[in-house]
């Protein structure tokens, strides 16, 4: 019965760990729970976003480093130099045709462009009435700079007519509020301290697109915007009156071959975070991957289309994502069943019938002394095989099945038991 057993089992064992083996090769291993991102300067709304983000994540025991950066432009420079894995940008900054190595992930908010001009009593209604005037568009590296760069250009305004200047956002409103600046350019949230100071100033006015719409046709990735008089401030009157907005979208782009599961949970945060209806956008507008410049990454949009798996839905993401990795392991497990359930039965009836069987060596034992013990060896025996009767009793508990060769066990030891009392008498 041992040799049936070893016979059958082992090999079976053997193809199962070989099986597995093979398989775990094709499992990918689990990434380091660690991602950098690129954001912004310490005072703009990409850094503080992703404050909120690091907060989250960490909690998911996911490690965050935080890269600041001029903005748009150079945090895809971090992304292609490796220096991050994740990085905010304004949607348009570049396009598939100029890096296909850099995937969409998700847009997460609008952004508008703000235009603020001194006020010297008249009202600028198009960009090309800024020709001749001193403007600043923004560092180099930043989103802002590389959109108003294409939009002075195709209204004919450049560096030989005007005096286009590179500042901070801060440094340009100091400036513009001195009157040493005639405009500022700024792609900022409606929440930016540098847009509600100048809105609520007598002397900035903010120019309203006036062909907003035809901007939003020329360039697709921008959109059409209106901030409704009193928007901002209904007791101040902020704006004090409808006006036309571009606007951008920030978005969050990763390099090409980062981890999909931090990818994924990744986005679960931002979901959490962005989900909620704003001064422009619906409930549950954002975060999305609609009107992309740029490929969208494999996972963004499995992600966008399906949702939470019910894996996610049951269990916690690590455990849920563990899971799921391993699902490939059922395909040898699967393949394995049949033989291996072939193989537990024979190893079932065997240890069942062990129960018994084992007892045997003893009663053997019993029935080979009998014809040589005297009469006071006889009565010993006759008490030691009494005993192991109601050894074997209590100790030898097996299912229905198996009675017949257990009550054959006790018939052998029953019919010792008769022989040594018939000797008894005749001696």
């Amino acid at each position: 019965m041992k040799n049936r057993f070893f016979t059958i089992s082992i090999p079976i064992l053997l193809l199962i760990i070989a099986s597995f083996y093979i398989t775990s090769k094709f499992v990918k291993p689990a990434p380091k729970k660690e991602i950098t991102i690129a954001t912004g300067t310490e005072d703009g709304n990409y850094y503080k976003t992703a404050l909120i983000y690091k907060e989250l994540l960490e909690k998911e025991k996911v490690k965050v480093n935080l890269i600041t950066s001029k903005g748009s432009m150079d945090n895809i420079k971090l992304l292609q130099e490796n220096k991050a894995d994740i990085a905010f940008m304004q949607n348009g900054s570049i396009t598939v045709q100029e890096d296909n190595s850099i995937k969409a992930i998700a847009s997460i908010y609008y952004e508008p462009l703000w235009v603020f001009y001194k006020n010297e009593g008249f009202k600028i209604d198009y960009i090309i009435q800024l020709i001749t005037k001193k403007i600043s568009i923004g560092e180099v590296g930043s989103g802002t700079q590389n959109l108003v760069s294409k939009i002075l250009k195709d209204n004919g305004i450049t560096k030989e007519n005007s005096t286009i200047l590179n500042y901070t956002n801060e440094k340009a409103k100091e400036l513009l509020l001195k009157g040493e600046l005639d405009t500022l350019f700024v792609v900022s949230s409606q929440n930016s301290e540098i847009v509600k100071e100048l809105l609520a100033n007598p002397n900035i006015n903010i120019l309203s697109f006036k062909r907003a719409k035809a901007y939003s046709r020329k360039y697709s990735y921008l959109e059409s915007l209106t901030l409704y008089e009193g928007t901002l401030d209904l007791y101040k009157n902020l704006p004090d009156e409808n006006i036309n907005l571009l606007a951008s979208a920030a978005t969050l782009v990763v390099k090409d071959g980062f981890s999909e599961e931090l990818i994924r949970i990744f986005l679960k945060k931002v979901k959490e975070v962005h989900n909620n209806k704003d001064l422009f956008a619906k409930q549950g507008e954002f975060p999305n991957i609609l009107n992309m410049k740029l490929e969208v990454h494999d996972e963004a949009q499995i992600y966008f289309q399906n949702g939470d798996t019910w894996l996610e839905k049951i269990f916690p993401y690590w455990i849920a994502s563990n899971i799921d990795r391993l699902k490939i392991f059922l395909i040898p497990l699967i393949t394995l069943m049949l033989p291996l359930y072939k193989g537990v039965f024979p190893l079932y009836q065997w240890s069942m019938r062990s129960k018994i069987y084992k007892w045997y060596e003893e009663v053997k034992d019993f029935d080979k002394k009998i014809g040589t013990l005297n009469k006071q060896e006889l009565e010993l025996e006759l008490e030691k095989i009494q005993k192991l009767q109601e050894e074997i009793s209590k100790e030898t508990k097996v299912p229905l099945s198996f009675m017949g060769e257990y009550y054959n066990l006790i018939m052998h030891i029953n019919l010792i038991e008769q022989r040594i009392k018939t000797k008894l008498k005749l001696i």
